[in-house]
């Protein structure tokens, strides 16, 4: 997978709310696995919040997991665009750009574009982003996938992260996909 880094867009108490509700649940779910997984992998986390003044903040379940990743504020929709976060990403000398959060078809979606752009490996994890609508989520994914990311699952990304199975990370990691 390279150096990879996660990132998790804009997963806030306000806009999580607004969501699909069929999907938030597992969303939620799958990207405290990819948090955990990157974690104890000692994989680099990046993490966003969109205006928070209006959108609140991260949801409290995954700030308990990241309380030493400071978020980065927000108003631009392409993380790439906000003040701060080019410097972050060179900071980890990640190659490879893993993305969950919200929304699939704006934030995640022109995050991904950018990334693209700039020549880096780009991952959205389809079960680890979320619309308001099924066919906003759908749209986003289609659309990034058509500009050149991987749109992949959540068990993919972190058996990829593991490598092998004969680990005490894996192991441990297993044991949150059951």
């Amino acid at each position: 997978m390279g150096r990879p880094v996660l990132v998790i867009v804009d997963v806030q108490d306000r806009l999580f709310d607004a969501m699909d509700a069929e999907r938030r649940d597992d969303v939620v779910r799958n990207i405290k696995i990819l948090a955990k997984a990157a974690r104890r992998l000692g994989v680099p986390v990046l993490l966003t919040e969109q205006y928070p003044k209006g959108l609140g903040h991260t949801l409290p379940e995954l700030r308990g997991l990241l309380d030493d990743v400071a978020p980065l504020e927000k108003t631009a929709f392409s993380c790439c665009a906000a003040d701060g976060f080019d410097e972050r990403l060179a900071r980890t000398g990640a190659d490879h750009v893993v993305l969950t959060g919200l929304e699939t078809h704006v934030c995640v979606l022109l995050t991904a574009l950018a990334l693209v752009a700039r020549g880096l490996r780009v991952s959205i994890v389809a079960d680890a982003v979320c619309a308001r609508t099924g066919a906003n989520h759908e749209i986003g994914l289609a659309q990034a996938r058509q500009a050149g990311a991987v749109v992949t699952a959540t068990e993919t990304v972190v058996f990829q992260l593991l490598g092998r199975a004969d680990t005490d990370a894996f192991r441990e990691i297993s044991k949150l996909l059951r």
